[in-house]
């Protein structure tokens, strides 16, 4: 089984801001289209003023939006990737059965901004769109279904939901920070990362100084107990 730790949503690359946390509710803002594919606004999604706010007006009700991951209301999330970062999850062999930890920029509601984990997906199928979109996923509002974002573009599909609150146990940055010094779970050690190979990375009192870009970072952990464990207590904060 696999573990990844996948970076989505606005930060100050992608929307100019950090995704806030409203009523103890993290609400990670979907980046903004730059494919000129999406047909989802902001306003759409009831998030248009925490857009503008995030971005400072640069995006605002009215802007497209990438929505992905894209939760249902019934339980369900589709999650798209394509190039170079898909490469990457093929290498790793995520599939079926893995399940995807979402996490983002966040800023706590005293303006502390930090990296948490806001929403997560059990791999139950993967479509690879330039075999043809399934049936089920035709009419979907999905920008990757929508249109082609690359020769390799796929769509993993599963259980998964957002969280329903801003819970110290779905927080990575370590308290005091700085943002990418990530309190780790006991079971993650050296070399059990992808992106995070270089030994100076893993500091000693259980913190990991994660890397400043990238999106899929992936955990082997095969059968392990322990991160089994670990999962299915991160899952039960949703």
């Amino acid at each position: 089984m696999k573990i990844v730790f996948s970076r989505k949503g606005f930060d100050s690359g992608s929307g100019g801001g950090a995704s806030p946390i409203v009523d103890g509710k993290p609400i990670s803002l979907p980046i903004p289209d730059t494919k000129g594919i999406a047909r989802t606004t902001y306003g759409e999604l009831g998030l248009g003023e925490l857009a503008a706010r995030a971005s400072r007006d640069a995006f605002g009700a009215e802007s497209l939006c990438h929505h992905d991951p894209l939760f249902t209301r019934d339980g369900r999330c589709l999650f798209g990737q394509v190039g170079a970062a898909q490469t990457h999850l093929a290498n790793q062999g995520v599939g079926v059965g893995d399940t995807f930890l979402f996490f983002g920029l966040f800023a706590g509601e005293d303006g502390e901004r930090h990296h948490r984990i806001f929403g997560y997906l059990r791999v139950a199928a993967v479509h690879r769109l330039a075999e043809g979109t399934p049936e089920h996923l035709e009419g979907s509002s999905h920008p990757h279904v929508l249109g082609m974002h690359g020769s390799n573009d796929t769509i993993y599909g599963g259980e998964g939901r957002q969280a329903r609150f801003a819970s110290e146990a779905l927080r990575l940055t370590a308290p005091g920070g700085p943002l990418t010094l990530w309190q780790k779970p006991a079971w993650l050690k050296p070399g059990g990362l992808s992106y995070h190979g270089r030994r100076d990375r893993w500091l000693p009192g259980g913190r990991l100084r994660s890397v400043a870009r990238g999106q899929e970072f992936v955990a082997n952990v095969g059968r392990r107990k322990a991160p089994r464990e670990w999962l299915e207590r991160i899952l039960d904060e949703f």
